[in-house]
């Protein structure tokens, strides 16, 4: 699997305080769970960032976001942000607090299964 180790590094110190963080290898590279859902990941060097439906338009139009279309059809929600977007610290957090804010929104998952081999806790 490949994806950019830099910025999967930078998201688990951002997000060492979070309790209920796991990570889980998905679509082809990392993803980072709260509570069972996942909320933000890396694929090769782009950021995936679970905005929500209700934020996905304005998320589309912050510069150097566009839609997540792994399958060749947008995931509505998700958007995938190239690397100028995540750039500074200042711009990554401000995903990744995006993110947590539409996460926090959903239910926790129950009875989700941490495999060491799928998961591993952050920090």
């Amino acid at each position: 699997m490949a994806y950019d180790q830099g910025l999967a590094q930078r998201l688990r110190e951002l997000l060492a305080e979070q309790a209920e963080l796991s990570e889980k290898n998905m679509f082809g590279g990392l993803a980072f769970m709260l509570s069972g859902n996942m909320f933000c990941g890396v694929v090769n060097d782009t950021l995936v960032a679970r905005v929500g439906p209700e934020r996905y338009a304005k998320a589309l139009k912050i510069r150097n976001a566009r839609p997540m279309d792994f399958t060749g059809k947008p995931l509505k929600g998700f958007v995938y942000v190239d690397p100028a977007g995540y750039e500074s610290d200042q711009q990554l957090q401000e995903w990744v607090e995006l993110c947590l804010a539409f996460v926090r929104t959903l239910p926790a998952k129950q009875g989700v299964k941490q495999d060491s081999a799928d998961s591993a806790p952050a920090g």
